[in-house]
C-alpha cells in the first residue's frame, strides 16, 4: 500500500536542528532518569539490606561479659552475632588512626549483630543500652541515603528542564513552520482542509524526526549508564555499592523515548491548533 505524502515538510536546517536538539535532550533525559532510578534502587536496597543490623560498642572491658550474657540469652531472636577481634578493630580503624599496639587499649569492643525482626532488635537494644552503645545500621546510614534522595531530586529537576526545553523547541519550530508555509496553509483552508488535518501533517513530520532523534539519544546514553554502574561496582562503598537497575528500571528507561515522541507530537498538535485559531 502506497503511503500518502505529507502536504509540506520542514526545511533542511530546521530538520537538522530539531534532530540534533531532540537527540541531546533525549540523552539528558535518559541519563538523568537512569541515574535517579539507580540511586533510588540503591537507597531501597540499603534500607532492605541493613534494616535488621546493629553494632554494639563499649569502651569498658568490664561490660563485655554482660553484653555477651545478653546476646546469649537472646540467641533465639538473633540471626547472627560476630564479636570483632582486636586485630579486626585495628584493621577497621587503620585508615583514620595510627599508633600500633599502643592503640589497642583505647579501641572499643564491638559486636556486629543481625536480628530476625525489628521488634527483636528493640528488645535487645533495651537490655544492652545500660552497658554499651547500640547503633542501628539504618540510622548510621541515614545520611548517605538522604543524600541519595537529594540526588534523585536534582535528577528530577534536570529531567523537568529537559522536557521543558522540548516543549519550547517544538513550540518554536511549529510556529516557525506555520509562518514559512503560511501560503500553503491558506490554500488548504480555502479548499476545506480542517485544522485537525493540518495539525496531523505537522505531527507526522515531528514524529518522524523525534523517532530518529530519541533512538539515537537513548543509544548514546546507554554506555554512560553502564559506565556509572561499572564504576559503582568497583567503588563498593556505601550507597554506590548498592546502585543498579532492575527490570522495572530498564522498562521505564525504554518507555521514556516513546513518551518523549508522543509528548512532542502532542505539543505540536496543540501549538498548531493555537496558531491556526489566531491566524
Amino acid at each position: 500500500m502506497k503511503r500518502k505524502p505529507v502536504v509540506f515538510s520542514l526545511i533542511r536546517e530546521q530538520s537538522t536542528f530539531m534532530t540534533a536538539i531532540m537527540s541531546v535532550l533525549t540523552f539528558l533525559s535518559v541519563l538523568t532518569l537512569g541515574i535517579a532510578l539507580m540511586i533510588g534502587t540503591g537507597a531501597m536496597r540499603m534500607n532492605t539490606a541493613w534494616d535488621l543490623f546493629a553494632t554494639i560498642q563499649t569502651n569498658d572491658a568490664n561490660d563485655a561479659p554482660k553484653i555477651r550474657d545478653v546476646l546469649n540469652k537472646n540467641k533465639n531472636i538473633i540471626k547472627s552475632s560476630t564479636e570483632l577481634s582486636q586485630s579486626q578493630m585495628m584493621n577497621l580503624m587503620s585508615p583514620w588512626v595510627a599508633g600500633g599496639t599502643a592503640l589497642e587499649k583505647y579501641l572499643p569492643k564491638m559486636w556486629e549483630v543481625e536480628f530476625k525482626t525489628t521488634a527483636d532488635m528493640q528488645t535487645v537494644q533495651t537490655q544492652i543500652t545500660p552497658y554499651a552503645r547500640f547503633l542501628t545500621h539504618k540510622n548510621a546510614l541515614s545520611a548517605p541515603v538522604r543524600a541519595g534522595w537529594y540526588l534523585i531530586a536534582i535528577c528530577a529537576l534536570v529531567l523537568s528542564v529537559a522536557l521543558g526545553s522540548i516543549t519550547t523547541c517544538i513550540t518554536y519550530i511549529a510556529h516557525n513552520t506555520a509562518m514559512l508555509h503560511k501560503r500553503e496553509l491558506e490554500i488548504l483552508n480555502q479548499i476545506g482542509a480542517s485544522d485537525g488535518f493540518i495539525a496531523h501533517q505537522m505531527q507526522i513530520i515531528v514524529a518522524r524526526i523525534c523517532t530518529r532523534a530519541t533512538i539515537f539519544g537513548f543509544l548514546l546514553a546507554l554506555p554512560f549508564l553502564l559506565l556509572v554502574m561499572a564504576a559503582a561496582r568497583v567503588a563498593r562503598v556505601g550507597l554506590f555499592a548498592m546502585i543498579g537497575l532492575n527490570a522495572f528500571g530498564w522498562m521505564i528507561l525504554c518507555i521514556l523515548p516513546v513518551f518523549i515522541t508522543f509528548f512532542a507530537t502532542y505539543i505540536t498538535k496543540r501549538t498548531t491548533h493555537r496558531i491556526l485559531k489566531n491566524s
